[in-house]
């Protein structure tokens, strides 16, 4: 095997408005799209005023799934857990107002055309906030996907008759469908792989003709076809994926692609770090006591205990000194002659000693 073959290659055959499809190897990509991908979503609603025949509960839960444009959003906003703000600032959220009143006779639809993003309130302006995440938001950067646009429909959050009225504030904040499927850049994600079964992963019931039964899908063509004289492979795993992945609007389907491989990387890179041997260096040499004893190995005796010497505060000798180059233990590590990391003679080192992220 050449060492080309273990690298992902991606190949694009057909992207559209809203829609990519492309052939993926040597990597798995469907799970990190649909889970691991930062978009702005709704997460906090107030209601001030909801004359509806909706319960609050459940205007805020569909206000929730609209789809908010996020192009950019990796270095366009913070997360709330990483700023510095009390509850939310520009910097890490994006508010939007719901004001709607029926005074018509007829039904009147309430949708995302009706949210507006406005600047957050006052109170929650934070003057020792610095940065660059709002000089990076594009234009549209927060608003419902599709408004205004000619031919694509609004997404409806409820109906009122006249004399009913749906005030609402609304804070959209950056997150991953990890935490909740709204944050999700795609609406579907479709793949297969081994198109004529050679695998075997599959078990075609079927009549009497297996081939009329089962025909084969366009990306058979992408394949060379089994022969009836190839020997059954049973380490062999699928490498070739046919991926077609559809966008909810909020980030274009290149980005989705794009942004999911880098996180797989990023995700695979950390996973290497975690599992490489730390060097002596990493694990500090012991402490300055010497080197760590091997696991297993018995430690070094502790220096002559002081019980019951003249050294010792408690009468009766019957309890330990508290003081004394002689004694063995002491009230904190490191000190006099203590059996804690304190001379060469030291089978332990100190308990509170960290080198990097490890304890020595």
């Amino acid at each position: 095997m050449n060492s080309t073959d273990s690298e992902p290659i991606v190949r694009v055959r057909e992207v559209k408005k809203d829609k990519v499809n492309f052939v993926l190897e040597n990597v798995d990509l469907a799970r990190v799209v649909m889970a691991d991908i930062p978009t702005v979503a709704i997460d906090l609603v107030e209601f001030e005023a909801n004359t509806s025949v909706l319960p609050d509960e459940y205007i805020a839960h569909r206000l929730g799934q609209i789809p908010l444009i996020s192009t950019n959003c990796d270095e366009a906003i913070r997360y709330t857990r990483d700023c510095t703000c009390l509850s939310q600032c520009s910097y890490c959220a994006v508010q939007l107002r719901l004001d709607v009143a029926c005074n018509d006779d007829t039904t009147m639809e309430v949708t995302s055309n009706h949210l507006e993003v406005v600047p957050l309130d006052d109170y929650m302006q934070e003057e020792i906030q610095h940065g660059e995440e709002k000089a990076k938001r594009t234009q549209w950067f927060g608003h419902p996907v599709g408004k205004n646009e000619p031919g694509t429909p609004p997404v409806l959050i409820c109906k009122i008759r006249k004399g009913q009225e749906l005030r609402v504030k609304c804070i959209a904040k950056k997150g991953i469908a990890k935490e909740h499927a709204k944050w999700s850049p795609c609406s579907a994600v479709s793949f297969e792989y081994d198109p004529y079964n050679k695998l075997r992963h599959t078990s075609y019931w079927y009549e009497s003709d297996i081939q009329a039964e089962w025909p084969l899908s366009e990306n058979a063509q992408e394949e060379e076809p089994p022969r009836d004289d190839e020997p059954f492979d049973f380490n062999a795993k699928p490498n070739k994926f046919y991926l077609e992945i559809e966008t909810d609007g909020s980030l274009a389907p290149q980005d989705v692609v794009e942004k999911g491989l880098n996180e797989l990387q990023a995700k695979l890179a950390n996973l290497i770090l975690g599992l490489k041997e730390p060097t002596d260096e990493d694990m500090g040499g012991g402490g300055a006591g010497g080197p760590m004893p091997a696991w297993g190995a018995p430690a070094a005796a502790p220096a002559e205990s002081t019980w019951g010497t003249a050294g010792s505060s408690w009468p009766g000798g019957s309890s330990p000194g508290r003081g004394g180059a002689t004694s063995a233990y002491s009230s904190s590590p490191g000190t006099g002659g203590s059996g804690w990391g304190g001379g060469a003679a030291s089978g332990w080192g100190s308990p509170e000693r960290q080198v990097g992220s490890w304890t020595a």
